[in-house]
């Protein structure tokens, strides 16, 4: 667990770091959880229950359509916070499903543990309005990507911005999640030099 919480609070010094008593109080909320692959750990209408700190596998978010089809949102991957934020701050249903793609080992804290060490320690709510506020920003730029780029230009983003997911995301997930079809994915995954 020790390891564990060391990674977790790499992560959160790169947002704010959170020192004495706020560090002990936000690390003491977190439990080790474990998920097999193709879980869902949310599905559309739940309420989210937990914010996760990734440890290990890989995870995505998607919607599907009123036809069925998945719109991949977000994948996560060690060592990334998870799950279906909207629906947890909110408390909410959630919109979208959250999945693990491979097995996973987390870290979670509820909502009540979360929302408790943030009335708490001002300095714990500040790093989540941090993050919350670099999770939106990214969330801005994907926007624009999907909405004015060709799918050539959203797969050289993508491949600038994260070249590692080639191994981390099967490709048909990775086609979702640029609003292309298979097809069209392994042509620029064999055609277009990075």
């Amino acid at each position: 667990m020790q390891t564990a919480l060391s990674h977790l609070q790499t992560s959160v010094r790169q947002i704010l770091p959170l020192e004495g008593e706020a560090w002990d109080d936000f690390a003491g909320i977190w439990s080790p959880f474990e998920a097999k692959r193709k879980v869902i750990l949310t599905a559309e209408g739940d309420t989210e229950k937990y914010v996760y700190f990734v440890l290990e596998g890989v995870q995505r978010a998607y919607a599907l359509s009123d036809d069925g089809r998945e719109a991949t949102l977000v994948f996560t991957y060690p060592y990334s916070f998870s799950g279906v934020a909207d629906s947890f701050l909110l408390q909410q249903p959630s919109r979208y499903f959250f999945e693990t793609l491979t097995p996973s080992v987390f870290l979670r804290a509820s909502f009540r543990q979360l929302d408790e060490v943030m009335l708490k320690h001002h300095a714990v709510e500040r790093m989540l309005r941090l993050a919350i506020s670099h999770t939106l920003a990214g969330v801005l730029v994907r926007q624009i990507e999907l909405q004015s780029f060709t799918a050539e230009q959203r797969f050289r983003a993508l491949m600038k911005r994260s070249p590692h997911i080639l191994q981390l995301v099967p490709h048909k997930y990775l086609a979702s999640y640029l609003g292309m079809d298979a097809t069209n994915f392994s042509k620029f995954l064999g055609s277009v030099r990075l």
